[in-house]
């Protein structure tokens, strides 16, 4: 919205700072932190007055869990807020990037909520059906990728290689598609522990940041052998705002948790991540950059075709968070180490920028 002002009135004096992709990025991360923490007190005593018991807590998890009984779930909402109207104020309303990114980040959270809403008021872990959250999860993420691949390039690239290594053609929206429901659904899965999600999902973000910026600038983009896609370069600002979203509600969310992102925040913000990856086609460096997510989904994978095979298990318990539990480490060792993994693997991932 700042920018179509600044715009109309030709930006005069301070309103020229609203053309720069990074002012406004840094704008979005303050605007989306003060936003988040501002309503979040208020935001989750309503949610204890809703939900009275708050989120149901598996009979079969982790036993040192059943603590945690009475903690309010879907603080994905405060997350969406304030994403949501930090990207009103701060964003390029003619960048279809965004609003395809912005459409599945909603649309996955919706998805999320209904899933929420139906675990709280049955008092049951179950949820919404699988086969009915893929379909949808599938529908908005179609129409989301239809929109971003719309007369871009269909080239796959690969890390540490320069140049695409194959052009998928007219099986390119499908393959966007299914990046970006996988993604949503390994931060799910990796939601488990308090703070275990938040962290890694802005990491991740700060990385992306880093190449929506360098895909988005031709003589960035054309120096490192990279794609270089026109407009990608506002998606700054929807990482800003991610990051200041996630910062808001790790004050939250920290251990011992006031609230539980539950599936409306971690579908949401593995869909946007998702979405982004897409857009500035590094999909295979989102499995480095979220490799975390992937090692977290994988487990359950693994998990589940050795059991159903073998009657045996690979894990003590899945996902693998659930297994160094058991193994005896500690909900904030488990945690505070995995966030070490995931800046390295951060690391790694923009490495391969340069590494060609």
């Amino acid at each position: 919205m700042f920018l179509w002002i600044a715009e109309q009135l030709g930006f005069p004096g301070v309103f020229n700072l609203f053309r720069y992709i990074t002012f406004r990025a840094g704008a979005a991360t303050a605007t989306a932190l003060f936003l988040g923490l501002l309503i979040g007190p208020k935001f989750i005593g309503w949610l204890r007055i809703r939900q009275g018991k708050g989120q149901p807590i598996r009979a079969d998890g982790p036993q040192t869990h059943l603590a945690k009984r009475g903690t309010p779930t879907m603080g994905g909402l405060m997350i969406l807020t304030s994403l949501s109207v930090s990207m009103l104020l701060w964003m390029d309303f003619t960048n279809r990037y965004l609003w395809a990114c912005m459409f599945i980040t909603v649309g996955f959270g919706l998805i999320g909520f209904l899933d929420d809403y139906d675990k709280v008021t049955k008092r049951s872990h179950k949820g919404v059906s699988a086969r009915v959250r893929l379909l949808a999860e599938f529908l908005v993420a179609g129409i989301g990728c239809a929109v971003i691949t719309y007369g871009a390039g269909t080239e796959l690239y690969i890390p540490f290689y320069k140049g695409p290594v194959v052009d998928l053609g007219f099986a390119y929206p499908f393959f966007a598609a299914f990046v970006v429901v996988s993604f949503g659904n390994a931060v799910n899965l990796t939601d488990g522990l308090d703070g275990l999600a938040t962290m890694p999902v802005i990491i991740a973000s700060l990385a992306f940041l880093v190449i929506a910026y360098l895909v988005g600038n031709a003589k960035f983009a054309g120096y490192l052998g990279i794609p270089h896609v026109l407009g990608v370069g506002d998606l700054t600002v929807l990482c800003s705002a991610i990051v200041g979203a996630g910062l808001a509600f790790l004050w939250f969310n920290a251990p011992p948790a006031a609230v539980f992102m539950g599936d409306t925040g971690s579908l949401a913000l593995g869909g946007a991540l998702g979405a982004i990856a897409v857009c500035t086609q590094h999909e295979i460096v989102l499995g480095i950059i979220g490799g975390l997510f992937v090692v977290e989904a994988m487990s359950v994978i693994i998990q589940v075709f050795f059991y159903k095979r073998t009657g045996r298990r690979v894990f003590k318990m899945a996902p693998i968070h659930h297994h160094f539990e058991q193994m005896g480490w500690s909900e904030p060792t488990v945690v505070i180490r995995f966030w070490i993994i995931s800046f390295v693997l951060a690391l790694a991932g923009l490495s391969t920028l340069k590494l060609r």
